[in-house]
């Protein structure tokens, strides 16, 4: 009598079926390369360039070998974020700046429609819509080009820029009043304002014909604009044209965020291949065909027309909130949970404090001697802020201590105050380091 054979149990079974395909995927990963061999593992990580101050380049090679994926966009885990300022961090010299000289110098900023010049701004004091008025009015209609770029269009010339550049008229009256000083900057809001009748095309047409004309420039040119001499050439830093490039192939989501207008960093963040859909500029509202007004998108709770959330400290938050996370409404202005947010940024200003201090990994600041910025960063409290010179022409230390503890912060109505860690302790003034 033949003895019977015992049926194996569903637990040998399905070990028999995971020793299988265990045999499979040995042979499969034989064949396939380290990169593409599953979702999730580990793949060789882009190796950053030299020209880093201290330990900065190991600290952002670990931050990138931390977060690299072979396959990012694996449901199980999205894109890690990264998110970068502009002007003086991923370029020398500022492009917000830049196109406004070129607008001057060749007569693209239109006089108002209205023929009032509170129009361009709601910050604007009565002593600046006259300085204006009086300096530019007689030398074109309503809604035309002023010549600025010619001599009889100095004087406006002059107007305008002493308006942007000092916040002031040429004879010294304050030209902005009312605005929260951690959401706007009614000056460089105002660069976004003066585009007002352009299209898009056409203000990114104008930033082109800028940026050609700044790199071709050598290091240290200047420019005549009315009747000053402003600064004539930018550069992009080779570090952080690096950086970007690295944190990409390495599957991080970069953006840009600036509080330069739309248009205008659109054009310049190509050079690092960043797309128009991951750059956040100011914004303005459009007519129905297009044009530019003199008003601009809001961000949270603060609606399109207000004029009084651009990217710039909690506005940079509030507009990285809304557009990288897709938070939207009042909950966009506040802090989010740790998952919800970037885990780089990088920075050069006080502009810059908030979104840098969101991110969860690392931060890095290009010391510029920017009071809050530098106490922060400086302070360390968390041990992820990492300090950099400036690649192109750094700034010399600072020869007396941040006054973190008295006055190193402005509030919401511009008065300053100390500097507060997130417990509420107060910073310590800092001694300038990195330099």
């Amino acid at each position: 009598m033949t003895t019977p054979v015992p049926r194996p149990t569903r637990a040998r079974r399905l070990q028999a079926v995971a020793a299988a395909l265990a045999l499979a995927a040995g042979a499969l990963a034989a064949t396939v390369p380290a990169a593409q061999a599953a979702p999730g593992a580990r793949c060789t990580t882009p190796e950053l360039g030299t020209g880093w101050y201290g330990d900065n380049r190991a600290r952002l090679q670990r931050l990138i070998d931390r977060y690299a994926t072979c396959d990012p966009l694996q449901a199980a885990r999205a894109k890690p974020v990264a998110v970068f300022d502009w002007d003086n961090t991923v370029v020398k010299n500022d492009v917000g700046d830049a196109t406004m000289y070129w607008l001057l110098r060749n007569g693209k900023i239109r006089r108002p429609g209205t023929g009032d010049w509170s129009s361009t701004s709601r910050y604007l004091t009565p002593d600046a819509v006259r300085a204006l008025a009086a300096a530019c009015d007689p030398l074109a209609r309503p809604g035309a080009p002023l010549p600025t770029g010619t001599p009889a269009g100095t004087a406006c010339a002059d107007e305008v820029l002493a308006v942007y550049g000092t916040a002031a008229t040429r004879t010294g009256a304050p030209a902005f009043a009312g605005w929260d000083h951690r959401t706007v900057e009614p000056a460089y809001a105002w660069l976004s304002q003066l585009t007002r009748g352009w299209s898009a095309a056409e203000v990114r047409g104008f930033a082109s014909a800028a940026r050609a004309e700044n790199l071709a420039a050598p290091v240290g040119a200047t420019q005549r604009v009315g009747s000053a001499t402003a600064t004539g050439w930018v550069r992009y830093y080779d570090q952080q044209r690096d950086l970007i490039n690295a944190l990409r192939k390495a599957g991080f989501d970069v953006w840009i965020s600036s509080a330069s207008p739309q248009p205008v960093v659109e054009v310049w963040a190509k050079g690092v291949d960043v797309t128009a859909d991951h750059v956040i500029g100011i914004r303005n509202t459009t007519t129905p065909d297009g044009r530019f007004t003199a008003h601009l998108k809001g961000c949270g709770s603060v609606g399109d027309g207000a004029d009084a959330m651009i990217p710039y400290i909690d506005g940079k938050r509030c507009w990285i909130n809304q557009e990288v996370f897709g938070v939207r409404g009042a909950a966009a202005e506040k802090v989010r949970p740790a998952a919800r947010r970037q885990v780089f940024a990088a920075g050069d200003s006080d502009t810059d404090v908030s979104f840098l201090r969101d991110a969860t990994a690392l931060r890095l600041v290009l010391n510029r001697n920017k009071n809050e910025l530098m106490c922060r960063a400086y302070d360390n409290s968390d041990g992820a802020w990492i300090v950099n010179p400036m690649f192109i022409e750094p700034k010399k230390p600072k020869s007396d201590p941040y006054p973190c503890a008295t006055t190193g912060y402005i509030g919401h109505d511009g008065t300053p105050g100390p500097v507060r860690r997130a417990d509420g302790s107060v910073v310590p003034d800092q001694t300038d380091s990195v330099f």
